[in-house]
């Protein structure tokens, strides 16, 4: 169903409104592609069929189609990599894809799935500057920022979403110490800045499309706020 449109982009409906709201960490990408909508709509159907409510309904067709395929599993080894498990005392955060979902809240800074000219929106313009974008994300965020706990840590996931934090935290609508900055993008597009950040790839082995500075800088602000929550966590 298609919600809206302007110039290229154009929204359509799939069911991922769902809100954990005891989750400690929030993991955001960038929208949800057409293989994403169509797993929860699929996960969605199978869950009426079986009688559920329409919480559970949503609670599963979310959490059955976030980060979906390799993406998962790129997320899961850069997150282990920084330490987030340690913060959130588990053995691995493959966890919060499975027996320890409680923790997480799932979400996109484009929560319904976007199209470009037809194609899986991807990031590639800067969501804080594209007028349709940004009021499509701060909107959507900010009706889940209200009513998540107040010590939620949020990963935006590529440069695409940093920007998108990066504005809220300009106009003060979250704390920068809230926010995990930095993190690559876990698509397979992005295996060799994954591998590189963590620390799998030698620097001399890579191409000219990476920055290892860049990325060095990145990972280390990354752990560095990492250690200040769980200072924070100890001293509360």
């Amino acid at each position: 169903m298609k919600l809206s449109a302007s110039g290229q982009f154009t929204t359509y409906y799939a069911p991922f409104e769902h809100i954990n709201e005891n989750a400690k960490v929030v993991l955001c990408g960038i929208t949800p592609g057409i293989q994403q909508a169509v797993i929860a709509i699929r996960a969605a159907q199978a869950a009426i069929e079986k009688g559920l409510s329409q919480d559970e309904v949503l609670a599963i067709a979310k959490q059955t189609a976030s980060f979906a395929g390799s993406m998962r599993k790129n997320l899961v080894a850069m997150l282990d990599h920084v330490g987030l498990h340690r913060y959130l005392g588990i053995q691995s955060t493959s966890a919060l894809f499975g027996e320890r979902a409680d923790l997480v809240h799932y979400t996109s800074a484009l929560r319904n799935p976007v199209l470009s000219n037809g194609k899986n929106y991807s990031g590639g313009a800067n969501m804080a500057r594209i007028d349709y974008l940004w009021q499509s994300a701060s909107s959507g965020l900010k009706t889940e920022i209200d009513v998540l706990p107040n010590d939620a840590v949020f990963v935006p996931l590529g440069p695409s979403v940093d920007s998108v934090f990066e504005r809220m935290v300009a106009e003060r609508v979250l704390e920068r110490s809230r926010v995990l900055i930095g993190l690559p993008h876990p698509s397979g597009a992005n295996a060799e800045r994954i591998a590189y950040f963590c620390e799998r790839k030698d620097r001399a082995a890579l191409s000219n499309k990476t920055n290892p500075d860049s990325l060095d800088q990145r990972r280390a602000l990354i752990i560095k706020c990492i250690r200040q929550l769980d200072r924070s966590s100890a001293r509360a």
